[in-house]
């Protein structure tokens, strides 16, 4: 009978080990988790010309042309990413477009939260004016925020938006759009010259130094726009140029990873 009982004593000792071995197992397994911050997690996240391989990358944000006129922060290589989601959205009007003869070319994609950061430093600067003549002419720096043409929380930063244009293959020169990437003023609203609703072309441009644009520019415009909502992305009322994936998978996410090879 004693045997018996000091068996059942040390299968109890035995459990209450594997018990408390089990719950600071789990403990160290959620704190482990709550220190992973998901702005930091890129793992839905691909680079563009691995799903759209024959698309043009012009990485402005890692050059020194464009608004600021340096290399913005977070931009640590020339590439782009998407989330998964909006890459292969992207794909299927890659695919619509190359049949009319067009590839498409990418201004930026995803942004991290630091460039967009860099942004904010830059306007708070109304001295720094360095690239004013190329990108904003006709308006006082202080404006452009309110404006909307810079985001102070911009939604490429959630993964799904990209800014883009087309590349037309017969020529083998950008498609004339009217206008260039990162204009900030009238001339780059998609209604800039005609209604993007309908297509139609009227003509109205109300462009305060008097810059028009042509039916043809309208219409190249259009044919980027309308490949774009037919395959699941929203518009941008100010820039022509700028799409978001309407379902987004990270709607309310804001990622801090720099861009880069993943």
């Amino acid at each position: 009978m004693l045997k018996i009982r000091n068996i059942i004593i040390l299968l109890g000792v035995i459990s209450c080990v594997f018990l408390v071995a089990c719950k600071q197992k789990s403990e160290l397994k959620e704190v482990g988790a709550a220190a992973v911050d998901p702005a930091e997690d890129a793992s839905d996240f691909v680079v563009i010309t691995d799903v759209v391989q024959d698309a043009i990358l012009e990485i402005r944000y890692y050059s020194t042309y464009n608004f600021i006129g340096c290399r913005v922060d977070g931009y640590t290589e020339p590439t782009a990413l998407l989330t998964r989601q909006a890459a292969d959205s992207l794909l299927a009007v890659s695919e619509e477009l190359k049949a009319q003869g067009y590839r498409l070319k990418i201004y930026d994609a995803y942004r991290p939260q630091m460039a967009v950061d860099h942004f904010l430093r830059w306007g708070a600067d109304y001295s720094d004016t360095l690239m004013k003549v190329y990108f904003y002419p006709d308006l006082k720096k202080d404006v452009l925020f309110d404006l909307g043409y810079i985001a102070r929380r911009s939604g490429h930063s959630r993964g799904s938006t990209v800014d883009l244009t087309l590349f037309d293959m017969a020529t083998e020169k950008e498609l004339d759009m009217g206008g260039t990437f990162d204009w900030f003023g009238p001339e780059s609203h998609p209604d800039f010259g005609g209604n993007p609703e309908t297509g139609e072309y009227t003509g109205e441009c109300n462009s305060p130094t008097g810059r028009t644009i042509t039916a043809e520019q309208f219409e190249h415009r259009m044919i980027l726009r309308r490949a774009m909502l037919r395959h699941g992305f929203k518009p941008y009322n100010e820039e022509w140029w700028h799409f978001t994936l309407e379902n987004e998978p990270y709607p309310d996410t804001y990622f801090k990873f720099p861009v880069k090879q993943l």
